[in-house]
């Protein structure tokens, strides 16, 4: 006689694109993740967080780690056996490293993008993207 034992089954799902380093590209980034979030069925909360959170790196990537003909590459991962929900945006431009700012001042139009993405995630930081950029990510718990 054969037993099987239970086996529970472990969801990953990723995504990953390459979009040009513009305002359109940072868009467009916000957009496909909104939609991969709705197809894995995220969780409106998690995904309304992430989504901003996208639109925050996507928008970095664009103004500050462009470089002119080089595109921005934007990856998702969930894994479901860690609750966890992964944003990576990698750039190019490896003399700048994200940090947030100092808090800019009440009247400036720009400069609270990492701040907004370290109020959203659960962690988030940076690391090298070989061989000369940067990648800037953030984690939500969606459990």
């Amino acid at each position: 006689m054969n037993v099987s034992t239970p086996h529970t089954p472990t969801t990953a799902r990723t995504f990953a694109q390459h979009l040009s380093s513009t305002r359109r590209g940072a868009r467009l980034a916000r957009v496909l993740a909104a939609a991969e979030f709705r197809a894995w069925e995220v969780s409106p909360s998690v995904a309304e967080r992430a989504e901003h959170i996208v639109a925050e790196l996507a928008a970095n990537a664009a103004l500050h780690g462009r470089v002119q003909g080089r595109d921005f590459r934007l990856a998702l991962d969930v894994d479901a056996a860690t609750g966890t929900l992964r944003i990576e945006v990698s750039d190019v431009r490896g003399d700048r490293q994200p940090s947030p700012a100092a808090i800019p001042e009440e009247e400036a139009e720009s400069g609270r993008g990492l701040l907004l993405v370290e109020a959203l995630a659960d962690r988030w930081g940076t690391e090298p993207y070989p061989p000369s950029g940067n990648t800037a990510w953030a984690e939500v718990s969606h459990q």
